[in-house]
């Protein structure tokens, strides 16, 4: 579902997406060491996957700017309802904005669907926050809208690393 969203994103915007892959060699050590699926025997082993298959990959594709835009909002969780919509991002060393940081679910489905915006088809199939395929799953009704990344762990873990776990409240809150 995610290669047929970026093909038709590059179809409707005659754009062709710079796609950044992790390195082959990083990726067998790691399954080498923990097994293909070791990421779901630890926190610590699903961080080391998430580091070479995410982090890493993420780090190569932002060389060279001074900032990130990210699709983080307020109401996804505690950690992020205290980010703001410019902040530095001291472990990537570049600005992180955040421009939906305010926008409900509501709001940003109303934009989509206003504008007739491509979007990954998961979203139909009950998919609110999209990651890895089994890092991912659908949530069941009345779940929390994030209950589908790594739903093995504790909520307060559920982030890869691109996201700090523990923010600091603004010094005028």
């Amino acid at each position: 579902e995610t290669y047929e969203l970026m093909e038709r994103l590059q179809w409707r915007y005659r754009r062709t997406l710079r796609l950044v892959h992790p390195d082959a060699a990083a990726l067998e050590r790691l399954t080498g060491a923990r097994g293909v699926n070791g990421f779901y025997h630890s926190l610590d082993a699903r961080l080391a996957c998430c580091q070479v298959r995410k982090i890493e990959p993420f780090k190569r594709a932002i060389a060279g700017f001074g900032a990130w835009v990210t699709g983080v909002r307020r109401e996804q969780s505690a950690a992020r309802s205290l980010a703001q919509p410019i902040e530095w991002d001291a472990q990537h060393g570049l600005y992180r904005v955040s421009p939906l940081l305010e926008w409900s679910e509501a709001e940003v489905w109303q934009y989509i669907r206003r504008r007739k915006l491509p979007y990954n088809v998961l979203h139909d199939k009950q998919f609110p926050s999209i990651g890895c395929a089994p890092c991912t799953r659908a949530i069941q009704p009345g779940e929390n809208r994030r209950a589908g990344r790594w739903w093995w762990e504790q909520s307060e873990s559920r982030e890869c690393g691109l996201h700090p776990r523990a923010r600091h409240a603004p010094a005028d809150a």
